[in-house]
């Protein structure tokens, strides 16, 4: 698949998470589940923080200011980004991206999501045109070039919206007890 086409799956992600962010009240966005999880606001504030620090890896493989890099990827790695999926179960958020996680409003998000939208419209053209050989780290998955990167950021964005379902079914088991 192309750039183009990882971006088209991933703002029609993007859409889900503003659906979602139409339809719930305040209380609901913020609210923690009773298992003590991530809120739908903690879980829009992670994806969208991480997505935003991913696009400027992104760039930094344009701009060619990352890390020379001719070695293949993993079988592992490989597989993730041809799948697209990450393998089951739950993943621990890296340190760095997990202290920037906070309980935000729905505006906070709304803004969030705009800033996403934005920088990722500028930087999708240059994905195409950045050097395949300059990469920059990922805290689990090694050095990923800048269309590895945007390959990354579509699976995660797509990764939590089945968190998102599970929120729903967490609140909505909670207010029938």
């Amino acid at each position: 698949m192309s750039v183009s086409s990882h971006v088209k799956s991933l703002i029609a992600a993007v859409e889900k998470y503003e659906k979602l962010l139409a339809e719930v009240s305040e209380e609901t966005f913020t609210r923690t589940p009773p298992d003590g999880s991530w809120s739908y606001s903690e879980t829009f504030s992670h994806i969208f923080q991480s997505n935003l620090v991913s696009l400027i890896a992104v760039e930094k493989c344009f701009l060619g200011t990352g890390v020379f890099c001719e070695k293949r990827l993993s079988f592992g790695i490989w597989a993730i980004l041809f799948i697209g999926r990450l393998p089951p179960g739950k993943y621990k958020a890296p340190d760095r991206l997990a202290s920037m996680v906070k309980k935000i409003s729905k505006e906070d998000a709304a803004n969030l999501i705009v800033k996403f939208r934005s920088r990722l419209a500028d930087l999708k053209g240059k994905a195409n045109k950045a050097d395949r050989y300059q990469a920059v780290k990922h805290p689990r998955l090694g050095l990923l070039n800048a269309k590895q990167w945007i390959r990354f950021i579509e699976i995660h964005t797509i990764h939590h919206t089945r968190q998102l379902k599970r929120i729903e079914a967490q609140l909505t088991s909670a207010r029938q007890i």
